[in-house]
C-alpha cells in the first residue's frame, strides 16, 4: 500500500479545497457567487495539474546518479539504506533498530471512538549505499513515500508505524553535496610557523619536551629540534587531512523544488504524480465547462 506520510498542498490540500468549493455550489444553487466558485475551482485544479505534472517530469528526466561522480546540485540516487555509525536509532513502540520511524498514535474514549493523540517523526541521518560510496541522507523537510507499515494496539492505544530499515531499497530526489571537496590549503611554512607559536604559549610544555639540558630556557639547537617537530606534525595531519574520505550529504533543495525520498521504485511514483495530474485536469475542464453553462444560462435568462 502507498501511503504518504507527509500532508501535501497539492495532493491533498487542493482536492479537498475542491471538495469545500464544490458542496459551497450545492448550496448556493444558481445564485450570483457560482461564478466565483468555478473560478476558484479552475484555479485550484490548474495549479494541481500543473504541480504534479511538474514533480512526475523531475521523477522520469532526472537520471540516476552515483554517489562517486555525482555532480553538485539537484540530483537522484538510488541505493540501499544503512544506519549511522554510534547508536542505533530504535523505534519507539517495539524498540527495534530502524533508519527512520513515523509514529501516529489514537486512543480509544470513553465512548468507544478513536482519536488523534500525538505523532512522532525521526529526523535523525541514515546513510544510502549505491556501491560506489555512501551518502548521508537527511530526512528533515522530505516528502516521505513508505510502504512498511506496522500496527500495534496495547490497551486503550493504537499505534501506527511507517519505518524504513536496515537494507531497503531508497530512492532520494533533492540536493547533492559533497563536504570536503574542496582540497585544503596546505602552506607547510605558515602551519608550522603557527603550531610553533601555539608551543610558544605554552611555555611549560614546550620546556618539558625541548629543553634537553634543563636549563629553562629554549637554546638555537633545541628551537631547531622544536622546529623539526612541528614539521613532522603538521604533515603527519597534512596526510590525514588528504586520506580522510569526502562526507556526501543530500538535504532538502532550496526554493519550492521537491524534496523526496521513499522505498518505492521512482516510475511508479512518477504514474502517481501523472494520475493525480489527470484527476486536476478532469477537475479543471469540468469546472470550465460549468462555467461556460452557467455563464449561457445567466445570459438566457436576462433575455427572457
Amino acid at each position: 500500500m502507498l501511503v504518504r506520510l507527509r500532508t501535501d498542498l497539492g495532493e491533498i490540500g487542493v482536492p479537498m479545497a475542491q471538495m469545500v468549493l464544490f458542496v459551497a455550489a450545492l448550496g448556493i444553487g444558481h445564485g450570483p457567487g457560482m461564478l466565483g466558485i468555478f473560478a476558484l475551482l479552475i484555479a485550484t485544479a490548474f495549479f494541481g495539474w500543473l504541480r504534479s505534472i511538474r514533480h512526475a517530469r523531475l521523477i522520469a528526466d532526472t537520471p540516476t546518479a552515483r554517489v562517486a561522480s555525482a555532480a553538485q546540485g539537484y540530483t537522484e540516487l538510488r541505493g540501499r539504506g544503512r544506519p549511522l555509525g554510534g547508536t542505533p536509532l530504535r523505534s519507539p513502540i517495539d524498540g527495534l533498530p530502524v533508519l527512520w520511524y513515523r509514529v501516529v498514535t489514537r486512543q480509544r474514549g470513553a465512548d468507544g471512538k478513536w482519536r488523534h493523540l500525538r505523532s512522532e517523526e525521526s529526523d535523525a541521518s541514515f546513510l544510502l549505499d549505491d556501491g560506489s560510496g555512501l551518502c548521508a541522507v537527511a530526512p528533515e523537510g522530505a516528502e516521505m513515500l513508505v510502504r512498511r507499515h506496522d500496527r500495534f494496539q496495547r490497551g486503550n492505544l493504537r499505534h501506527a508505524q511507517w519505518a524504513l530499515i536496515d537494507q531497503d531499497p531508497i530512492y532520494v530526489l533533492g540536493e547533492f553535496s559533497t563536504l570536503g571537496s574542496i582540497s585544503p590549503a596546505l602552506d607547510t611554512p605558515r602551519q608550522v610557523g603557527e603550531l610553533l607559536e601555539a608551543w610558544k604559549r605554552e611555555k611549560p610544555t614546550l620546556l618539558a619536551r625541548f629543553d634537553l639540558n634543563g636549563d629553562g630556557q629554549i637554546d638555537l639547537k633545541e628551537w631547531e629540534l622544536a622546529r623539526a617537530q612541528a614539521r613532522r606534525e603538521v604533515l603527519r595531519q597534512q596526510r590525514e587531512l588528504l586520506a580522510a574520505p569526502e562526507a556526501h550529504v543530500m538535504r532538502k533543495p532550496e526554493g519550492k523544488r521537491l524534496y523526496l525520498i521513499s522505498d518505492i521504485d521512482p516510475a511508479r511514483i512518477a504514474r502517481r504524480y501523472r494520475r493525480w495530474a489527470l484527476f486536476h485536469l478532469a477537475v479543471l475542464l469540468g469546472a470550465a465547462a460549468g462555467a461556460g453553462w452557467f455563464a449561457r444560462m445567466g445570459a438566457f435568462q436576462n433575455v427572457l
